[in-house]
C-alpha cells in the first residue's frame, strides 16, 4: 500500500481476498470507493444547501433554471431533460417549490397552450446564495487534491463516465 492510509475498502478488499482469492476484486474497490465517496459528498453538499433552504433536488431545479440564462424560464419538458428525472417528480418539485415562491408558472408567449416554469425574484436571490456557497463548498471539499491530481481525477472519471453516457 506504500505510504497511502488504508480506508474503509481496502479492509473489504482484504477480507474477500483471503475468503475468495480467486475474485479480482480491483473493480470492487474502485465502485466501492465511488460509492462511498458520493455519499460523504453528497451529505456535505447537502448540509450547505440547507443553510439556505434547498434541499439537493430544488437546488438542482432552480440552479438550471439559473443557468439557463436570462429571463430564467424553461419549459417543464426542458426541465426534464436537463435534471433526467420523471415528470411525476419534476411536477412534484414545480409544485414544492412555487408554493415555497421560488418560481411561478407563466403563460408560454409563444405557445398560449403551454407553460414556463420561471424563476421568482425570491428564487433568483436564493439561487443566487446557493450557488456561491455550494461552489466554494466544493472548492473546500476537493481542496485536498493538487492542480495536477483534479485534472487527472477529472480526466478518468469522464473517461468512466463517457461509456454509461
Amino acid at each position: 500500500m506504500g505510504e497511502e492510509k488504508q480506508d474503509h475498502v481496502d479492509r473489504i478488499l482484504a477480507q474477500w481476498r483471503r475468503e475468495r482469492p480467486d475474485l479480482d476484486v480491483e473493480p470492487m474497490g474502485i465502485l466501492g470507493r465511488l460509492k462511498r465517496l458520493g455519499t460523504h459528498l453528497g451529505r456535505e453538499v447537502e448540509a450547505v444547501l440547507l443553510k439556505h433552504g434547498l434541499s439537493t433536488s430544488a437546488f438542482d431545479v432552480l440552479a438550471t433554471l439559473r443557468r439557463s440564462g436570462a429571463p430564467h424560464r424553461l419549459s417543464p419538458g426542458e426541465l426534464l431533460e436537463m435534471t433526467m428525472v420523471s415528470s411525476g417528480t419534476m411536477t412534484n418539485r414545480i409544485d414544492q417549490l412555487e408554493k415555497s415562491g421560488f418560481v411561478e408558472r407563466i403563460v408560454n408567449p409563444d405557445d398560449r397552450r403551454s407553460v414556463l416554469i420561471a424563476l421568482t425574484d425570491k428564487g433568483l436571490a436564493t439561487v443566487e446564495a446557493a450557488v456561491d456557497a455550494h461552489v466554494a463548498n466544493q472548492r473546500l471539499l476537493t481542496g485536498n487534491l493538487s492542480a495536477a491530481d483534479k485534472t487527472e481525477l477529472d480526466r478518468l472519471l469522464r473517461k468512466f463516465l463517457s461509456d454509461f453516457e
